[in-house]
């Protein structure tokens, strides 16, 4: 363990040594981020899973920085360049722009200018006229330099060599690097332009045709944006300081006087910059704001995802659902409360001769039949004209008709993952089926798809892939262990994110469940192939036994938390069972009693919260939305109208809302509130429920302005 590194990550996120060096030392024993955040609160100082996050990531990119600073001193020894002044100097470094900067005049490059012109023995010359002597005369020393047959023919063609030897020089050297790249963050703009030619094929980025603003104040959707139209060939782009500024910071480090030999160097600063060091410095702006505008969308993207994978569940209660169609039909599935398929079909309510009437007919003897709680149907094609159809049926009023996002849902019944659950049906049966899930519980349901096809993000394909799976990844087992999961009905999908599992572990639980049945405890776990002691303590407290002889199976109290949980039932001369129904008897815990090594109050409390709502879900309860009835499609609505809606997306710039016509509308930040809003994640939530306004309808490009303006709920 890196002492310094430790002590750099507790500086830079404001935590004590102490708070790092734990957290480090408990990922280096295999424990997970959910793990360390719920169960060693003692060990970190009641760390949240942000900062354990941030621990973990900042830890890991110095631990990659020391691998670079390895790779470059093992080819400077190779090479035989490592001095101790150079290598005290990498050793030093302490980011890796520096550590580069540092490495950059000594990195193996292609044949420059500059080494042609070292090659032609013009590197004396460059000495004497970077010196900048006030007798040195240019020509009269460059005709010294004059040999024909190395390609020095007269004395112009040396001192243009001895410029180029100058040049690189200037764009390598680390004072001259920072200085350009201090200019570039604080005054570069970054400038987008239409190619000749493309203005029509290229219309959708008509925006930014002709576009320049500060970098350093870009929003991550505009930056995004305007690289996917230079990668699709509509835009250039470039990201430029204003040049008149930059010359006078190099000029003044490197320009000694006025003499004729500080003009061919000043020459050579303005060669170096214009065709060295400020394309080096562009390239690593480009870089830097695409790094911080993938970062920004990903954090939105995580942000929506969570709030996805939170939503309400319905439960579990049985459901009819219906995947809509208009022509092929709707297909209809129903569930029983775990989520098994007991009944499929194919309805055609909107295809007329008599199709109405007999897919009526269906519909109310399958919800008699199969006791039908509930009914979703999918957002897509046809999905109101169906709400409509059901709704006119006169189906029981304690039955509701719910409206469920089907985003991915066609990707889902496709995959290799449905193929396993449902080997006999084919993709219709399989999206139904994910559509009535998807009301029964969200978080259980979507863990089966890979959650870049959940489409609430912004530019979630333009971004590095790898990092936004890293991201994505966080959040979803953050969510799955936050809610808990049921150990006897959970999904090889939904186990893969238990905390210590992963897809073979939890490959292993669901074939030991279906060979040996359900399990009685979670000490039974242990009996799982290749399930060890390591993996039982990180997993066990965020798996749920119902009904287990032991109930602290069923809650998220730790097993290594049992034997306290007794005793202090024992103490007060009552059962574990009378602890979990009893208010009185908990009441009458003084947890100073039981503080000791590795339990301090932090733990205790949450142990009390837990016997007081045994394995509760943190999610919000249910309730059922509808639509305003009549507003069907973009052609129903008119400017002015108010109605009804669920935040879809939120971006950077802002809201996306259904309104129930097949086509989301956008809700622009400045229509969000009726004050400053800094991002619209400050102001709604993906799957909020909000009353809009309709400000504008452009239905020649199938587009919905609408307005948040006091109607926002929290």
């Amino acid at each position: 363990m890196n002492t310094g590194h430790l002590q750099a990550v507790a500086a830079e996120l404001s935590l004590s040594p102490q708070q790092v060096q734990a957290t480090a030392a408990l990922f280096d024993e295999g424990c997970t981020v959910p793990f360390i955040a719920r169960y060693r609160k003692e060990a970190t100082g009641s760390l949240d899973e942000v900062a354990i996050t941030d621990i973990r990531d900042r830890l890991q990119q110095l631990a990659d920085l020391d691998k670079r600073r390895e790779s470059m001193l093992d080819s400077l020894t190779e090479r035989e360049l490592l001095t101790p002044e150079l290598k005290a100097k990498l050793l030093a470094a302490d980011t890796l722009t520096r550590l580069e900067d540092i490495y950059l005049p000594f990195r193996p490059k292609r044949r420059t200018r500059a080494m042609i012109a070292r090659e032609r023995g013009l590197e004396p010359l460059a000495d004497l006229l970077l010196a900048q002597a006030p007798e040195t005369d240019p020509d009269a020393a460059a005709a010294e330099f004059v040999e024909a047959e190395k390609d020095v023919p007269d004395a112009a063609a040396a001192l243009a060599g001895a410029r180029d030897i100058i040049a690189e020089r200037i764009s390598e050297n680390e004072e001259a690097r920072t200085a350009i790249r201090g200019l570039f963050a604080r005054r570069a703009s970054i400038q987008s332009k239409v190619l000749r030619g493309k203005e029509d094929e290229g219309a959708k980025f008509r925006d930014y045709f002709e576009w320049a603003e500060p970098a350093a104040k870009a929003p991550s959707h505009r930056i995004l944006a305007m690289r996917r139209g230079e990668k699709e060939q509509f835009l250039s782009m470039r990201v430029l300081p204003p040049e008149e500024e930059a010359l006078p910071l190099i000029e003044m480090d490197f320009v000694k006087n006025n003499s004729k030999a500080a003009d061919q160097v000043a020459l050579a600063v303005a060669d170096g910059y214009k065709r060295l060091l400020s394309a080096s410095m562009e390239t690593e702006s480009r870089l830097e704001l695409k790094r911080r505008a993938d970062a920004e969308a990903i954090s939105v993207f995580a942000e929506n995802l969570r709030e996805l994978l939170l939503a309400a569940p319905l439960g579990a209660m049985s459901v009819m659902a219906l995947d809509p169609g208009f022509r092929t039909g709707c297909k209809l599935v129903c569930l029983d409360a775990q989520g098994g398929l007991l009944h499929h079909d194919t309805i055609y309510p909107h295809t007329g001769r008599g199709g109405v009437e007999a897919a009526g007919e269906t519909v109310t003897e399958l919800v008699r039949r199969h006791r039908i709680e509930s009914i979703a149907v999918g957002n897509g094609t046809a999905g109101r004209e169906t709400e409509a159809f059901l709704r006119g049926l006169g189906l029981p009023a304690e039955i509701p008709i719910v409206m469920v996002n089907e985003s991915g849902a066609s990707i889902y019944s496709a995959s290799e993952v449905a193929r396993k659950e449902f080997p006999d049906h084919d993709v219709t049966v399989r999206g139904a089926v994910s559509i009535g899930r998807r009301l029964q519980d969200p978080l259980a349901e979507l863990v089966k798809l890979d959650a870049k096809s959940i489409g609430v993000g912004q530019y979630q394909h333009d971004v590095d892939q790898g990092e936004l799976k890293r991201g994505l990844d966080d959040v979803v087992e953050s969510c799955v262990n936050a809610v808990g999961v049921d150990l006897n009905t959970a999904s090889e999908q939904l186990l893969g994110y238990v905390s210590g599992l992963g897809p073979q572990l939890a490959a292993n639980i669901v074939a030991h469940r279906g060979a040996e049945g359900r399990f009685v405890s979670r000490k039974a776990l242990l009996k799982v192939a290749r399930l060890g002691p390591k993996a039982f303590e990180q997993a066990a407290g965020f798996l749920r036994v119902r009904e287990a002889d032991n109930p602290l199976d069923g809650s998220a109290v730790h097993p290594e938390r049992y034997k306290l949980v007794e005793k202090m039932a024992a103490d007060l001369g009552c059962t574990v069972g009378d602890l979990l129904r009893d208010t009185a008897q908990r009441e009458r815990v003084v947890l100073d009693r039981y503080l000791g090594e590795g339990v301090g109050l932090p733990t205790l409390e949450d142990i009390m919260a837990e016997l007081a709502k045994p394995g509760r879900d943190p999610r919000e309860g249910f309730e059922a939305f509808s639509f305003a009835p009549g507003i069907d499609k973009i052609e129903d609505l008119e400017e002015g109208m108010r109605l009804p809606g669920i935040v879809t997306n939120v971006t950077d710039f802002g809201a996306f809302i259904d309104v129930g016509v097949h086509q989301d509308g956008l809700a622009h930040i400045s229509q969000l509130a009726n004050r400053f809003v800094k991002h619209p994640s400050d102001v709604v939530k993906v799957q909020q429920v909000v009353t809009a306004t309709v400000l504008a309808v452009d239905l020649p490009r199938r587009r919905i302005s609408l307005s948040l303006k006091g109607e926002a709920k929290g």
